[in-house]
């Protein structure tokens, strides 16, 4: 059973992330924070009510490595029409870790399935994975046809890490977060949050020039990114992020797939996009100019307009 418990307070984060910087996301009047037990642990999950009622649809976010709850609410804001729910999974934001299962594809899968189970939503709730939780959701869909509809994934994960022009930084990240578990819990976990490596990753994602937007960006990730709960599930996880793919499963998705791709997106690369797109039985490709892989940062405008416009096309079942 959930419960309803007062909004945490939100991280304090400098300069243009501040309450009054047109960027803050305002969503006071939509929000409310919840725990729950799901599979044996404590969840934490945000709801977003719809600004009219009855809501339009209900949708349930899956975020990405090493985010939380916080990294979608600018387009969490653009939906004012819909109820959505969106978790902190387990072992990242508020979540606590996995007491027993294992911080993989198969175990987000598990608890992702009980989740949607312990809140009665029903195979008319939309699924929407960024980045990582574009892998997850796939993943459960292909595992539990018929469970939701339709399947929104925002720079979704179409080919290994390992595998192209990156695959040198991938395995240096591999590295990285090896020696951090490797290593005695303080300087591991403090190789892990340092605030320099989380700036370069930062700056390496961003495409934007503008310079509040990169300042928010900035602020969010140093607020967010460090928000896990231990060493060893950090590295399963970063484990399982770049080695499972949605396209190992897009022949098995047959509902209705909407892409949502940033054209100059490094880690989802436009062309494997496009490779997905074939495999997909029922795909759609939108792709943002000017963007990598924070769409959900830079430019929720347009990946909001490509979710309203995608729904209306595939009212539920």
């Amino acid at each position: 059973m959930a419960v309803k418990f007062p909004l945490p307070r939100k991280a304090s984060i400098p300069g243009p992330t501040a309450a009054d910087s047109p960027l803050a996301v305002k969503l006071a009047n939509r929000e409310s924070a919840h725990v729950l037990t799901v599979v044996g642990d404590t969840v934490h999950y945000w709801e977003y009510a719809a600004v009219s009622a009855p809501p339009t649809r209900t949708l349930v976010m899956v975020h990405g490595f090493r985010g939380d709850h916080h990294g979608l609410e600018r387009v969490v804001e653009l939906l004012p029409d819909y109820r959505i729910i969106m978790a902190d999974l387990p072992g990242f934001g508020a979540s606590p870790a996995f007491a027993t299962m294992k911080h993989d594809i198969a175990g987000y899968g598990a608890f992702l399935g009980a989740f949607l189970d312990a809140l009665e939503l029903g195979p008319d709730t939309v699924l929407l994975g960024h980045s990582f939780g574009s892998i997850v959701v796939s993943h459960f869909v292909a595992s539990h046809p018929h469970r939701v509809f339709p399947l929104i994934l925002v720079n979704p994960i179409a080919a290994p890490a390992l595998e192209g022009p990156k695959g040198i930084m991938t395995k240096l990240a591999v590295f990285y977060y090896w020696a951090s578990a490797k290593l005695p819990a303080k300087p591991g976990n403090a190789l892990l949050r340092s605030k320099l490596i989380v700036q370069i990753m930062s700056v390496t994602m961003a495409k934007t020039r503008n310079k509040e937007l990169l300042g928010f960006i900035h602020g969010q990730h140093h607020a967010y990114f460090s928000g896990f709960a231990n060493r060893d599930m950090l590295l399963e996880s970063f484990q399982a992020s770049v080695s499972g793919t949605v396209r190992e499963v897009a022949s098995r998705l047959k509902l209705p797939t909407l892409l949502i791709a940033g054209a100059e997106d490094e880690i989802a690369t436009l062309p494997n996009q496009h490779k997905l797109l074939d495999l997909l039985p029922d795909g759609q490709l939108e792709v943002i100019q000017n963007v990598g892989h924070l769409i959900h940062y830079e430019t929720p405008e347009p990946a909001a307009a490509a979710i309203i416009n995608f729904l209306e096309r595939h009212p539920a079942p």
